[in-house]
């Protein structure tokens, strides 16, 4: 793990840990602590499908904590410390093992203006102006009448949040998308949007990594989009550090989501700039499907990714990312075998 220790909102949070030489465990986060929850559940994702039930004796367990921390704070922490180990100490993973993951494309305004007025421009001949009021125009025709965009990934591609990203062999655009992402806490299935957030456990930050020369398949012109392909390679959805229960966190559409690659700030927007909140992202999912405890949703990555920039992915690079009281990632990017 490296020498920051990542922060988070709240009195506590969730996350799965290995010490060295030992097996995962689901661990509750407190302060920088974090204590074993083997004998309360198995995995995060247990936790989280009896998430009503579990919350307050976690809420018990983080008071407790805080209490011996007080008593021992000029103590080493260690296993024998009741289940606890020193945050620092232990390897940090994907925070769990999600059921489905559902991902929310083109849901920042800022970034769908940029890619229409780019269109725009290069295939009309439409001067910056002309394409950017068209686009804006666009935009506020779809707030009003359309819907979210949501396309399913596979949990195959999470990587823990200071995992390294293996590049795939094929392909060269290799793009980052920072993105908050919620947890569902209970099953649901046509979900009022205003009943919405009483679905959501807790927050977390995900990198949905894309390959943008695979995304669209030019044998297969008429069928479009081939997101398997393009954002399901191993490692290409760093997840974490840390799941933060939602009444924590506070206003989820008032978080500033920031990423830096190679210490160049790339994106740096908030949550406001969301065209679908979460509600109505929940309320059109669970209209499609039934959403379960342990379903993961992505909600979205605002402007800034590397076809943006003109920058794409090498060996060597590091990205560092953020969200508001959800804690910190840093990948660094090698080759694929």
């Amino acid at each position: 793990m490296p020498d920051r220790i990542p922060l988070h909102a709240g009195p506590f949070a969730l996350g799965t840990f290995q010490a060295h030489g030992s097996s995962p465990f689901p661990g509750l986060v407190v302060g920088p602590r974090v204590r074993d929850l083997s004998d309360v559940a198995p995995t995060v994702r247990a936790v989280v499908e009896d998430w009503a039930a579990l919350l307050p004796r976690l809420a018990d367990l983080a008071e407790e904590g805080e209490d011996t921390h007080g008593r021992d704070e000029d103590q080493e922490v260690g296993q024998s410390q009741a289940g606890w180990f020193a945050l620092a100490e232990l390897r940090v993973l994907a925070p769990l093992e999600p059921g489905q993951i559902l991902q929310s494309g083109a849901n920042y305004r800022k970034h769908v203006v940029d890619l229409v007025a780019a269109e725009t421009q290069s295939v009309h001949g439409a001067t910056p102006e002309e394409a950017r009021a068209d686009a804006e125009r666009m935009m506020e025709e779809r707030i009003r009448t359309g819907v979210p965009y949501i396309f399913l990934g596979s949990p195959r591609a999470i990587c823990g949040p200071y995992d390294d990203v293996v590049l795939p062999t094929l392909g060269e655009q290799h793009d980052w998308e920072l993105e908050l992402a919620l947890v569902i806490g209970k099953s649901g299935r046509n979900i009022p949007a205003e009943e919405a957030m009483e679905y959501v456990a807790a927050y977390t930050v995900c990198n949905d990594l894309t390959t943008r020369d695979r995304l669209y398949r030019p044998d297969l012109k008429a069928i479009g989009t081939d997101w398997f392909t393009a954002k399901n390679a191993d490692t290409f959805l760093p997840t974490g550090p840390f799941l933060v229960p939602a009444a924590f966190v506070g206003d989820p559409s008032d978080l500033r989501i920031t990423l830096r690659h190679n210490g160049v700030v790339r994106q740096d927007e908030t949550t406001k700039d969301m065209i679908f909140d979460i509600p109505r992202l929940i309320a059109y999912a669970s209209s499609t499907t039934t959403l379960r405890p342990g379903d993961l949703l992505l909600t979205g990555s605002p402007a800034g990714n590397g076809a943006h920039w003109g920058v794409f992915l090498s060996p060597g690079d590091v990205l560092e990312a953020e969200i508001t009281g959800l804690g910190h990632q840093r990948n660094t990017v090698r080759s694929g075998m």
